[in-house]
């Protein structure tokens, strides 16, 4: 099997959208500009794609409240105190910040809708 998409039911998808587009250049393969708002984004390389939508037949959970540890959207960035700093400008909050023994650089911001979000620069690649 080869992974298609993971899905998050967010209280606004449009303005969701447009923030990761504008600010952690994804762009967006499938919209609908009806409910449920329906937005498939995909990551700079074309690897990943991420559906958010808003759908009240759901609960919207409170993503805010999750720990890190238990959810997150992690991209890889080659500067991510860099991203850091811009993307907490474009509203995105400060978490956590570790340098590992292996070189890794991680990064942990929540966006502006409380989804925690990981900037990472491996050591060693993943892929």
């Amino acid at each position: 099997m080869e992974f298609e998409h993971f899905g998050l039911n967010v209280p606004d998808a449009t303005a969701m959208a447009n923030w990761y587009v504008e600010h952690c250049r994804m762009r967006v393969v499938r919209s609908m500009e009806e409910a449920p708002y329906m937005h498939f984004l995909a990551d700079e390389g074309g690897r990943v794609v991420m559906e958010i939508y808003s759908n009240p037949a759901a609960p919207i959970p409170d993503y805010s409240t999750q720990h890190p540890m238990r959810f997150h959207i992690a991209f890889t960035e080659s500067d991510p105190g860099a991203a850091k700093e811009r993307l907490i400008r474009a509203g995105a909050s400060f978490v956590d910040e570790d340098q590992l023994e292996d070189g890794s650089h991680l990064v942990m911001l929540r966006d502006p809708w409380g989804i925690p979000l990981q900037l990472c620069k491996r050591g060693t690649p993943l892929i």
